[in-house]
């Protein structure tokens, strides 16, 4: 019980079981059906209303003589003697003790009560203000001057404390004894507001130069921009410009680097513009904006725009526009250095303005946010700020060296292991063919080769050499690609034709017969058309003939047998022999597909047709009847498609009947019916 009282103080004598409020146990509900007859929440008012008991108050009370009075004195203030000794932390029961005996005009017994009331809790600013209202209601002027007294010495963080005790002093024209008391206030170093409360006391007695001296110690006592501000504005209102300019310096001197320096500069900017200073508050603008972070100069930049859109020429507000787009650009690549769209969208604004140092600042800073990852997905947006750098330093800035040094770096930061881009290379090696550094050029191709082979660099190289006829490097560097890359068709072809242009004819056939016996091939068919196109062209058709001939033991395509018939009918020789050398090779071509490969007849229907054109384009010579009976029908027919689910349904398709197909169909069908007659005979004869 004892750990209960000593819980809650407030309590006084009682425990918290004495003070519990018993509620009903709630009736547990049974019938759950609704009623016959509905109520509504208004009728159940109603009737709670009319049913209301009348409420019970004490009869009034008259006293008629002094004896009378006493005791009821005595009555009432034994009630709250005792009610004080059960709750004697609740302060209610104190103010409403002291306030009854203020009612009987018994100001000493209310005094006592008051003091004995601080004695409980003297941190309750309550009850000093209450204690010392009552005295000045009651004209007791020494009186509430000492209970102020007490309360500011006591609680003097307390501003409430402080505003009465001064307002006390103002209303009775006591203006020296408000000052003093403010400066005992002043002297706790209170806030922003107690400050601006002195100050608007002493312009109201028109005390100018003492309202200056507490702005002094104002702003040295809350060093922030808002409070030197205020300072300015108030030399401003007084007319002293001169005042508030040096107030304004002041500031900046001592606040430049301040979180709120944005504010204070666009008070000052505002300042000099307000005086038809224009070109003092460009150079505060410009100032702040060189200072000042740019994530916290978004509202500096739109005033510094819109003042120059009112005040500047063409070239300002541009500047100004500029200064905005920076802003932004500049927020974007904080927010995410590795956005390079952010980055080439500045430096294009950069380069739009011209200023070298600025464009190479901007450059450099770009290029120092490598990507994360060594892949080269993540690499290939980002070298693009090196290539545009390079041709920066080149085409625009003019700075040779510069330009080198920028290649050579890229060059030395890509990890040419992993992967690397033939792009930079190129573009390194025809910087220096421009300089007419011919050397350094091969130097560069050079070691891309050796470093990171790539298609496009031996292109590259090989179509320098050649330009500059060299032709023993182009062969050099042709081995090198072939040995790097002996699939590759295209390499094998172009180095061929290099040795026929130069007529090396032995050299070039030479070149393709080690193309065609390499194991493995990217695209063969283009490296023997090209083999074949050659012997063409040099009239060999014996050799012509033996390539196809070899090309047809490798492979069976239809395309090779039309293409080798083609040849034998353009072939340079007796016309008539030419066209049965044709007739030879569509015979062997239809055999094949006949016999080896029954399955391919749209192949084979193809076969025929080009055979077909082939002999109508042979004009006399020609014989249309030796292909026709050998042409098959095309026949619609529908087949099943299945799915996951079954059968989703039927396609179409063209189905290709030849004649001797026919013939085996209709051969099966009298096969068919003599079975039948057989059996009929049979049947027959048992009967």
């Amino acid at each position: 019980m004892a750990s209960n009282r000593d819980g809650d103080p407030s309590l006084g004598y009682l425990t918290r079981k004495d003070t519990e409020v018993k509620l009903p146990r709630p009736t547990r509900v049974k019938n759950k059906t609704p009623a016959p007859i509905q109520i509504t929440a208004e009728q159940i008012l109603r009737e709670a209303r009319e049913r209301q008991e009348a409420e019970i108050r004490p009869p009034k009370q008259k006293i008629t003589d002094s004896t009378e009075l006493a005791d009821y004195r005595l009555r009432k203030r034994k009630e709250f003697e005792d009610l004080i000794r059960r709750v004697r932390w609740n302060i209610s029961v104190w103010i409403k003790y002291a306030q009854w005996e203020e009612s009987q005009k018994d100001f000493n017994r209310a005094r006592s009560v008051w003091e004995r009331a601080l004695e409980v809790d003297y941190r309750n600013h309550t009850l000093w203000l209450k204690y010392a209202e009552v005295e000045m209601k009651n004209k007791f002027i020494n009186h509430a001057r000492n209970v102020w007294d007490r309360a500011v010495t006591l609680l003097p963080r307390i501003d409430q404390l402080w505003y009465k005790y001064i307002h006390m002093e103002e209303m009775l024209g006591n203006v020296a004894g408000a000052r003093q008391i403010f400066e005992r206030w002043m002297g706790w170093m209170p806030d922003q507001q107690g400050w601006l409360s002195y100050i608007k006391f002493e312009l109201r007695y028109n005390e100018v130069e003492r309202a200056r001296g507490i702005f002094e110690r104002f702003v040295q006592c809350h060093p922030k921009v808002s409070a030197w501000i205020r300072y300015a504005k108030f030399e401003m209102k007084n007319g002293e410009v001169a005042r508030a300019r040096n107030v304004y310096e002041r500031a900046v001197e001592k606040l430049a680097d301040d979180e709120e320096a944005e504010m204070l500069f666009v008070a000052f900017a505002e300042f000099e513009e307000r005086c038809k200073e224009t070109e003092r508050a460009r150079c505060i603008y410009k100032f702040a904006l060189d200072h000042i972070p740019k994530g916290r100069a978004e509202d500096l930049y739109r005033k510094f725009v819109a003042f120059e859109k009112q005040y500047g020429d063409k070239e300002g507000i541009e500047d100004a526009i500029v200064g905005k787009r920076r802003f932004q650009y500049e927020d974007e690549v904080r927010k995410n250095p590795l956005n390079y769209d952010a980055w080439f969208d500045y430096i294009r604004l950069e380069e739009s303005v011209g200023n070298k140092e600025r464009i190479r600042e901007v450059y450099e800073r770009a290029i120092a946010n490598v990507p994360p990852a060594q892949e080269k997905r993540y690499w290939q947006r980002y070298i693009y700020l090196w290539i545009n750098y390079a041709l920066y330093e080149e085409l625009d800035a003019e700075d040779i060296e510069r330009t080198r040094e920028v290649y050579r770096e890229c060059l030395n930061l890509i990890p040419h292991e992993i992967f690397s881009f033939a792009k930079i290379w190129l573009l390194a090696a025809q910087f220096e063919i421009r300089q007419l550094n011919l050397k350094g050029a091969r130097q560069v191709l050079g070691n891309a080769i050796g470093k990171a082979p790539k298609d496009k660099i031996f292109k590259k190289y090989i179509e320098i050499e050649l330009q500059l006829g060299n032709i023993d490097r182009c062969r050099k560097l042709y081995e090198k690609y072939l040995e790097w890359s002996p699939e590759n068709c295209y390499a094998w072809s172009k180095y061929a034709e290099l040795e026929r242009s130069l007529s090396e004819t032995e050299r070039a056939r030479s070149i393709f017969e080690l193309a065609i016996a390499q194991p493995a091939l990217d695209m063969p068919e283009l490296l023997w058309k090209a083999y074949i196109d050659f012997e063409i062209s040099e009239g060999e058709y014996d050799r012509t003939r033996e390539l196809y001939k070899r090309l047809l033991d490798r492979t069976k395509h239809l395309k090779v047998w039309i293409s080798c018939a083609k040849f034998e009918a353009s072939a340079m020789e007796e016309q008539k022999l030419c066209v049965q050398n044709a007739r030879r090779v569509f015979e062997k071509a239809l055999n094949y597909f006949r016999m080896s490969a029954p399955e391919l007849k749209e192949e084979r229907a193809m076969l025929l047709d080009e055979w077909l054109d082939m002999e109508k384009s042979f004009g006399q010579l020609g014989d249309v009847s030796l292909v026709e009976p050998k042409l098959p029908k095309k026949l619609k027919k529908r087949k099943q498609i299945a799915s996951e689910d079954g059968l989703a349904g039927y396609e179409e398709y063209i189905d290709y009947v030849f004649p001797e197909e026919a013939h085996a169909h209709n051969l099966k069908i009298l096969e068919k019916a003599r079975e039948w007659k057989r059996q009929k005979l049979a049947s027959g004869a048992e009967d």
